[in-house]
């Protein structure tokens, strides 16, 4: 049995009683037509609304004030409708709290799980010889404009056992390229980190590396094509 068809089937009391809105009207009214199971329930509860609006009768009946008469025609009253839609609300709210809290369950269980796995897989690696791993300490450099440039941004460096990588995030980028993302050391070397076209907002996020090791970094500068440097990031 699909969800559609239970989640439909449950609307069948406040479509007897008219109070549903129009698009849960339509849904059912498509629905009925092609499922013989929802008709026949329908068809039970047909006779609830009389029951309803006869309520009061049947209660002076059971203290001995005389037999219940049913008409065909009798409908509840507004009152007793909002009184049931109101009941048929409550449900629903309770039902879908209830389905958050047991997916709420579900997700602590899940992050547990992964919480517990991640334990083990860190306790094993823990038992493994140490490598000689530098820290992850990231430093980040502002770059300052060459008179006339207006190049503004940063550089991001992160340590590697092979060098340094270096990410990128500039601004107001001048000329036509290509741009050239250098590694400068105290010793006056210079590595090309990087290497990118020109873009419409004059603006780029370039990722690039050096084989100079962190601590010899001097500077980080971005050059234009013919060479001229835009801007320099000190970082020692």
């Amino acid at each position: 049995m699909s969800t559609d068809h239970d989640e439909l089937r449950r609307l069948l009391g406040g479509y007897l009683l008219g109070g549903l809105d129009e698009a849960d009207t339509e849904r059912l009214d498509a629905h009925l037509v092609g499922c013989d199971e929802c008709r026949d329930e329908l068809d039970r509860l047909s006779p609830v609304p009389e029951l309803l609006q006869r309520l009061p009768d049947a209660q002076r009946a059971a203290a001995g004030s005389g037999p219940i008469t049913l008409a065909v025609s009798a409908r509840p009253s507004p009152e007793r409708i909002e009184t049931l839609l109101r009941k048929m609300r409550a449900e629903r709210s309770r039902q879908n709290r209830l389905t958050r809290v047991r997916w709420l369950a579900a997700a602590v269980i899940v992050v547990i799980a992964a919480a517990i796995g991640f334990g083990v897989i860190t306790n094993s690696q823990s038992n493994r010889t140490p490598q000689a791993v530098p820290s992850p300490q990231l430093v980040t450099a502002r770059f300052e404009p060459t008179a006339g440039s207006g190049l503004s941004g940063e550089a991001v460096l992160t340590p590697k056992l092979w060098g340094v990588s270096v990410s990128l995030d500039v601004k107001r980028l001048q000329g036509d390229g290509p741009f050239v993302c250098q590694v400068r050391n105290a010793n006056g070397e210079v590595q090309q980190a990087a290497v990118w076209g020109p873009t419409p907002t004059g603006s780029a996020k370039v990722i690039g590396a050096s084989s100079i090791k962190i601590a010899n970094v001097s500077a980080i500068a971005v050059a234009d094509g013919s060479g001229h440097v835009l801007g320099t990031a000190k970082v020692n």
